[in-house]
């Protein structure tokens, strides 16, 4: 008699087991951070022009247009698309107002200071193209205001 009750324990023990599935995957690592001449696109990033005098706040959450002759655009920030050396920005305001950022990795002077930014900018806000130049904004705070 102890056989078999010998054997059904076998047999239960063995059905609760997990048949020799391997254990879960590891999360994957999380995705490098996307740099564009030596900017990490990740953290807040500005763009800025003169003639007229414009910028772009790109942040992880939104771009945001302000001009002086503009009532400003914000947008919620879809992620860069990035091939090669560029990274498109493209997004619409609330009013349905496009506005597409482009950075260039190529260095680039805003022609009213001594500064040289890392990255080139062209901006198009509706129908009007604007150009400019850009860096991340750790890098506009540690060097001297123009």
């Amino acid at each position: 008699m102890r056989l078999p009750l010998l054997a059904l324990t076998v047999f239960g023990l063995a059905a609760c087991s997990n048949g020799g599935e391997a254990p879960p995957a590891e999360a994957p690592p999380p995705a490098a951070p996307a740099v564009l001449g030596g900017v990490d696109l990740g953290q807040p990033v500005r763009a800025i022009g003169t003639e007229p005098f414009w910028g772009v706040e790109i942040t992880p959450e939104h771009l945001a247009y302000t001009a002086v002759d503009h009532p400003g655009l914000t947008a919620t920030n879809p992620g860069p698309t990035i091939q090669g050396t560029t990274a498109v920005y493209a997004a619409a305001g609330a009013d349905g107002t496009t506005l597409v950022v482009t950075l260039i990795a190529t260095e680039c002077s805003d022609g009213m200071s001594d500064r040289i930014y890392p990255l080139t900018a062209r901006v198009e806000l509706g129908s009007q193209k604007l150009n400019g130049c850009a860096a991340s904004v750790a890098f506009l705070n540690s060097q001297p205001a123009p």
